[in-house]
């Protein structure tokens, strides 16, 4: 882009000098907030301290990094005096501070919009205006129709890769009349790609344009606020810029007008802003300059001139004779520049906000509200007013979302007057809500709808498999149960399903003893369907406790689905104990004969006893005779 840049300075400047003297004016007179980043033209222009590398040409940039005007205005330090840069004519002077009204109106209304819908991004619509300044002048000085539509397609040079990034065509020539290469389309310069993606119907005529300011201004902010950037940060701002075109220059212009805006501009008149003399949307073959068509002149009174004498008069005032007096020549009286018709804003000729449609909202867990809220803006006399961005916002304890995880979304009117905000879906937690629509930028009241999540719905709950299952106490079910859940006929998944313990199907309550669930400890637990629409409880799941009895297990679902699995807890099998048999007291063994083993003394029980009536033989008594 470096060499480009130096060929558009010196036909946009009167001489080499002048260029210099540009630079260095623009140098000198740069606000202390708008440091210039350093360049590398030896390697290619590069942004340092930007926080990112520049990828190849054409990738990663909304404009395709097509080629944008370049020469600046007088820009000054707060409070510092003015500086001369000999620049062409048609690019200096107070007229550069100049916004055309529906140009104007459309970055306000896109910094407003996204302020509602991303505060933390802080988009200053001075940004916008730099863009479109060094993109397209303005859309060739507001140069649209009643609805913010060029009056002729805003189109950049094809993206050949003959000094410019090679494109090849995305669009099939639907916006840029090219089948071959893509070209920058409209007041930004998106090219095809990327208004694929971030195009946006601002002024609610039903289509994104690229050539519509509306449109445009709007994709362009959300653009630059991208990857959750807060445009307060420099780093975040110059991030923002080269994602738009990736050249340091292109960075520096960008920040001069923005600075410049931020100091102040005017509205004027769509079809009358300054044109530049070099910039992207207009150029010819061969990378020169198409030639600028200028503003029609303002027709000027004819100069009046003083009547001729009539015949047989003289001057009232006599003169000294050889001398003549001029002629009086009629003071032209002061004229001051028409002020131009001020406009107003959509949003200031809506005098009430009311629901249009669906002011009633439902739908079930996990599923796409099947309408969505529709708010009307009206002016006092109750007729539609379009083109007003209305800010929708959920208020309430509720995980609803609307597209995209947004809890506040910003849609705009069409010629009906009606906003229609996206899709909403349901997150899982059931209650009642509120979606409250607003006019951004107005403090009218709101426009309220009812919202409400509850529960998935099955009418049908059927077992498969057995309906009873058995287990003794103290241990666990070793057989799953399974149920499958229908609503009309069709498979219900997501529903939730309360399971109990109960003595008889007509309790109400939970059993106080019995089984119990392993995953609560007790004996009420909830489950939720399979994508199949399956409940399965896995064997070990269901514990059997410790009273036996005969119990079911109640299995419901919201809808009236129920289904009862008998359960029978059992005493544990007993096993009888044997009764022990006597051991036999064993017999002693008689001593063999001849033993060596000396005799043993008699024991008591066998000693005579001086009592013993048994006859004592003298022959083998030892008592010793006297």
């Amino acid at each position: 882009m470096a060499p480009d840049m130096g060929r558009r300075l010196r036909r946009g400047a009167t001489s080499g000098a002048v260029v210099a003297a540009a630079v260095a004016a623009l140098a000198a007179s740069q606000a202390p907030e708008a440091i210039q980043p350093t360049t590398d033209n030896a390697g290619g222009d590069r942004a340092v301290g930007a926080g990112e590398t520049a990828p190849p040409s054409g990738e990663g940039s909304a404009t395709g990094d097509s080629p944008y005007y370049t020469a600046l205005p007088p820009l000054n330090k707060p409070g510092g005096p003015a500086v001369s840069i000999n620049l062409p004519p048609v690019v200096t002077g107070p007229a550069e501070a100049g916004i055309p009204a529906s140009v104007l109106s459309a970055y306000k209304r896109a910094e407003l919009s996204i302020r509602s819908t991303d505060p933390a991004c802080n988009l200053p619509w001075q940004l916008l205006a730099g863009i479109g300044k060094v993109e397209s002048g303005q859309a060739r000085g507001g140069r649209v129709d009643g609805n913010g539509t060029t009056t002729s397609p805003i189109l950049g040079p094809a993206l050949n890769g003959v000094g410019f990034a090679n494109i090849s065509d995305t669009d099939g020539g639907a916006y840029d009349g090219d089948k071959v290469h893509d070209r920058a389309v409209g007041p930004m310069q998106f090219i095809p790609s990327t208004w694929a993606t971030w195009g946006q119907d601002a002024n609610g005529d039903g289509k994104k344009d690229p050539n519509n300011i509306y449109d445009a201004a709007q994709a362009a902010g959300l653009y630059l606020c991208a990857n959750d950037r807060n445009l307060a940060l420099r780093a975040d701002l110059d991030r923002a810029i080269l994602s738009y075109n990736r050249s340091t220059e292109y960075l520096n212009t960008v920040l001069s007008w923005f600075e410049y805006y931020k100091r102040g501009t005017h509205q004027v008149p769509d079809g009358t802003g300054v044109l530049p003399v070099d910039r992207s949307d207009d150029r010819r073959p061969g990378g020169f300059p198409s030639p600028t068509v200028p503003f029609p002149s303002v027709p000027t009174s004819p100069s009046p001139t003083s009547p001729a004498p009539k015949p047989g008069t003289q001057n009232p005032t006599p003169t000294k004779p050889g001398t003549t007096k001029p002629p009086t020549v009629p003071t032209k009286p002061p004229t001051t520049d028409p002020t131009p018709p001020a406009t107003t804003s959509p949003a200031e000729k809506v005098a009430a906000l009311s629901v249009a449609a669906n002011g009633q909202l439902t739908a079930t867990t996990g599923s796409d509200f099947a309408k969505t809220p529709r708010a009307a803006a009206l002016d006092a006399s109750d007729k539609p007013v379009p083109g007003v961005s209305v800010r929708f916002e959920i208020v309430g304890a509720t995980d609803t979302r609307f597209a995209g995880g947004r809890a506040v979304v910003t849609a705009t009117t069409t010629a009906s007057g009606v906003a229609s905000a996206p899709a909403l879906r349901a997150g899982e937690k059931t209650g009642s809500f509120k979606i409250r629509a607003t006019v951004v930028g107005r403090t009218l009241d709101a426009a309220d709808f009812a919202a409400s999540v509850t529960e998935r719905q099955a009418d049908t709950l059927v077992p498969v498999g057995d309906a009873s299952l058995s287990a003794a106490t103290g241990t666990a079910f070793d057989q799953q149960v399974q149920a499958k859940a229908t609503l009309k006929g069709a498979l219900a998944p997501g529903v939730l399903v309360t399971a109990q313990i109960v003595t008889a199907k007509t309790d109400k309550e939970a059993s106080a003893e019995g089984p119990t669930f392993k995953s609560t400890s007790s004996r009420t637990a909830t489950f939720r369907t399979a994508v199949d629409g399956t409940l399965t409880l896995a064997a070990g799941d269901l514990l059997a406790g410790d009273k036996a009895g005969a119990y079911y297990l109640r299995l419901t679902t919201p809808g009236g689905g129920a289904v009862f699995v008998e359960l029978e807890v059992t005493e544990p099998a007993t096993t009888p104990t044997p009764t022990p048999t006597p051991t036999p007291t064993p017999k002693p063994e008689p001593e063999p004969s001849g033993s060596s083993t000396p005799e043993a003394s008699p024991s008591p029980s066998t000693s005579p006893s001086p009592s013993s009536s048994t006859p004592t033989d003298p022959s083998t008594s030892t008592t010793p005779k006297a």
